[in-house]
């Protein structure tokens, strides 16, 4: 029984409990605001998970399960099916000889039945998961039976066979069993995997050849097709679809095998049907493809097995030379379904198996395209050696030529016309345009050389080649497009476009002029010819009126001065004349660019023909290295030019170019006599640079000494002064010293720091020199122990003055310190 206490004692008793409460409650709260500031001068940290003031803090949470219910049920079931069927199959492979027929049928009926029958009452429960792993099993012993039926009752038949008719029963069995249980998953998926056996163990039991077997393997991946497109349940259509490619691709394979090694026109064609068959069931497959994607990998390869087997017939009826050019002509027939009723994706697909094929076509035509336009390079070594037979013999000089090419010609110029006749507009016609350009050139790049034209009609053939080349770039640029708008200005991504084609036809025409002067090697006459006339041709085309495009005009005016410096120096070298000859003809070309710049119209080119016209003097100078008269008379002439560009006020910085040639030139020529006076060397020098120095300071007052005679001063006076040094006579320190006298005056009275430096340097040490020889001598009388002294004297008279200047220090400090 409960003991109730009277009111006053039961209220004491709850004020006791609410004072208890009231305190506990107080000491928390300091605790709390403790906490507090302990975290808050900790710095910012995770954010505490705030709950009631009174809970506990929470204890040790339980470890979270890292696999989930039915993640563990499904690995139960299968590791129990599994281990089911492997003792299924221990019982029938090892005990079954301890058991007689009856015993042994009725094992495995008993337990095939009970295993299938199982599913039944265990999707009425709603038990699937247990009812996949039971049917599986079941399954499992189907296979278990149909081979013990065989090993019991049947072991007369061939295995082979009778394992072709037990895949077919089975698959049959399962897809009945799959659809009577439409809750199971496995029966239809292992059903399709059934039914990839059949028909390749029924081909292998008959002993058929080779074309069956593949053709059983085509008719295999087309039923597997029909499946994975027609049916709506995903496990059945995945299975189907993996066997489809697998069997598909082997079978492609086989046929592929089959048709590269086919003796003859019969086989072939018999192999070209197998590879007609693939097509056509990669086709109908991408026809109902549900995906772009897949219809579009799908079409190309049917576009590609279907090339490949016209391919394969024509390659057995044809030369070996056209078996390229007609698989070709199967690719460009692919292209005739463009427009045509059949879906996007497959006309997209054939059109990609169009192009691969085609670009195929054109990589096994570069070795020989590769061979005809460097092979002429090695004449370089060979130049005037004698005039080939004909145009075969004059690009392999040094490589032998590559039989069975000659149909080469035929697939460049096919492929070009596809180009241009296939874009006929929107963005990528430029790209087209300039791709046909490049075949056709490489077209007329390969065709002498094949047809063995005589030497002189296949330089004819080349010139025109190049002449051509240059009239698209010419024609190209002043329209401004491909296709002659001529709304392209190079700024946009449509005007970059259209600069596409004229920069494709400049560079052929540049590249086929080197092919065409390195042709021309082989004879002298060719050689003088061919540079003439790229001369003529490159700058008729400079001087026609103002293009589009301005860069191209350029690049003709430098590719003509080039040429021009090229024909100069063939010239010299077929009329016997030395190289420091061959020099002064050469500087006729920056003459005539140093005239011409100004004229040209637009700064680019002007740039161009000024840059082509230094290059073209440099080589001048580098052929007049091996004399040094003609050397100094090449750098002056090069410095008069420079002089005359120098009086464009646009150029006047060319001026110090022109002033460093002549000077250079008068250096040599005082090489050549043999001068070695340093004076004569740099007074042509200071004299005009004085000059400038004061015109400098005439027109700007402000204008440094040291910068506006320093560097003329300095040019004379420190040479001649290392040279008075290494001179034991007396004319040159005289004039020397006196020279530096009437500068350091000079710098005295106009109160200039740089001419008074210098000339005081250069007389000072030009005394000393003088009075070396006396001061040598008066060191050879004095006592060795003299200048230890003189040294150690001078140290104390630097000791004591230091340390009256700290007594200074110390004495100022303490009057300082004394202060208030």
């Amino acid at each position: 029984m409960t003991n109730i206490p009277p009111p006053a004692e039961e209220l004491r008793i709850l004020d006791h409990e609410l004072w208890r409460l009231d305190a506990r409650r107080a000491q928390l709260l300091a605790r709390r605001t403790w906490l507090l500031d302990v975290l808050r001068a900790a710095g910012p940290q995770a954010a505490p998970v705030h709950g009631p003031a009174g809970w506990p803090p929470r204890g040790p949470q339980p470890p979270r399960p890292e696999a989930t219910a039915p993640g563990v049920q499904n690995v139960l079931l299968v590791l129990g099916g599994v281990l089911l069927t492997i003792a299924a199959i221990a019982f029938t492979l090892v005990s079954w000889g301890d058991m007689g027929i009856a015993g042994r049928a009725a094992v495995l009926g008993a337990v095939t039945t009970a295993a299938l029958a199982a599913p039944v009452p265990l999707l009425k429960r709603g038990l699937r998961s247990t009812a996949e792993s039971v049917a599986g099993l079941g399954l499992a012993l189907t296979v278990l039976d149909a081979y013990a039926l065989h090993e019991v009752a049947l072991s007369s038949l061939d295995g082979t066979g009778y394992a072709a008719a037990a895949a077919a029963l089975l698959a049959a069995l399962w897809t009945a069993y799959g659809r009577v249980l439409g809750d199971l998953r496995l029966p239809l998926p292992a059903a399709v995997a059934a039914a990839q056996l059949p028909l390749l163990l029924w081909a292998a039991a008959a002993d058929a050849g080779d074309h069956t077997i593949t053709a059983a393997l085509l008719v295999t991946a087309a039923l597997d097709a029909a499946v994975a497109l027609t049916t709506p349940v995903r496990p059945v259509r995945v299975v189907a679809a993996v066997g489809a490619y697998g069997t598909g691709a082997l079978g492609v394979l086989a046929a592929g095998l089959l048709t590269w090694d086919a003796p003859g026109p019969s086989a072939a064609a018999r192999a070209a049907a197998l590879l007609a068959l693939g097509a056509a069931i990669a086709l109908g497959a991408a026809w109902r493809a549900p995906e772009e994607r897949a219809a579009l990998g799908l079409a190309s390869a049917g576009g590609l097995l279907a090339v490949a087997a016209a391919g394969g017939v024509l390659r057995s009826a044809l030369p070996g030379v056209w078996t390229v050019p007609a698989c070709l002509a199967c690719a460009i027939a692919l292209l005739s379904v463009r427009g045509t009723w059949l879906p996007e994706a497959v006309r997209r697909g054939l059109f990609l198996a169009s192009t691969a094929v085609q670009a195929l076509a054109v990589a096994w035509t570069l070795p020989l395209v590769a061979l005809v336009l460097l092979g002429p390079a090695d004449w370089a070594a060979h130049a005037w050696s004698g005039t080939p037979s004909d145009a075969r013999d004059a690009v392999t000089v040094s490589a032998p030529w590559m039989s069975g090419t000659e149909s080469a010609p035929l697939v460049l110029a096919a492929v070009a016309a596809v180009l241009a006749l296939t874009f006929r507009g929107g963005p990528p016609r430029p790209f087209a345009l300039s791709g046909a350009l490049l075949l056709a050139w490489s077209t007329a790049l390969a065709l002498p050389a094949i047809t063995q034209l005589p030497y002189p009609a296949a330089l004819l053939v080349h010139g025109a080649t190049t002449v051509a080349t240059l009239t698209a770039a010419a024609y190209t640029s002043a329209t401004g497009d491909g296709n002659g708008n001529g709304d392209g200005d190079g700024t946009t991504a449509e005007g970059r476009r259209a600069s596409l084609l004229p920069t494709t036809a400049l560079c052929l025409t540049l590249l086929g002029s080197l092919h065409l002067v390195a042709l021309s090697l082989a004879s002298e006459a060719a050689t003088l010819a061919v540079l003439g006339s790229l001369t003529a041709v490159f700058a008729s085309t400079a001087v026609l009126p103002r293009w589009k495009h301005p860069h191209v005009r350029a690049v003709t005016t430098a590719a003509a001065l080039a040429y021009a410096s090229t024909l100069a120096c063939a010239t010299g070298a077929s009329l016997d004349w030395r190289p420091q000859h061959i020099a002064l003809l050469v500087l006729v070309v920056p003459a005539v660019a140093a005239v011409l710049a100004p004229r040209l119209g637009d700064r680019t080119t002007t740039v161009s023909a000024e840059i082509t016209g230094a290059v073209a003097g440099l080589l001048a100078i580098g052929l007049a290295t091996t004399d040094l008269p003609v050397l100094a008379l090449v750098l002056a002439l090069c410095g008069v030019i420079a002089a005359g560009t120098a009086v464009r006020e646009d150029r006047r910085r060319v001026g110090h170019a022109a002033a460093v040639l002549f000077v250079l030139a008068a250096w040599v020529r005082l090489t050549a006599w043999e001068v070695g006076a340093p004076e004569a060397y740099t007074l042509p020098v200071t004299v005009p640079a004085l000059l400038l120095g004061y015109a400098r300071r005439s027109r700007d007052a402000e204008a440094s000494s040291w910068t506006a005679y320093g560097p003329g001063l300095s040019v004379t006076l420190l040479p001649s002064l290392l040279a008075v040094w290494g001179d034991a006579n007396w004319p040159r320190p005289l004039l020397l010293g006196a020279a530096a006298l009437a500068v350091t005056l000079v710098g005295v009275r106009h109160r200039l720091r740089a001419p008074l430096i210098l000339g005081g340097a250069t007389l000072l040490l030009t005394a000393l020199h003088e009075l070396a020889p006396y001061i040598a001598q008066a060191m050879g009388t004095v006592p060795r122990w003299a200048p230890p002294a003189l040294a150690g004297l001078l140290l104390l008279t630097l000791g004591a003055t230091y340390e009256q200047r700290l007594r200074d220090a110390r004495r100022l400090r303490d009057t300082l310190s004394k202060l208030r």
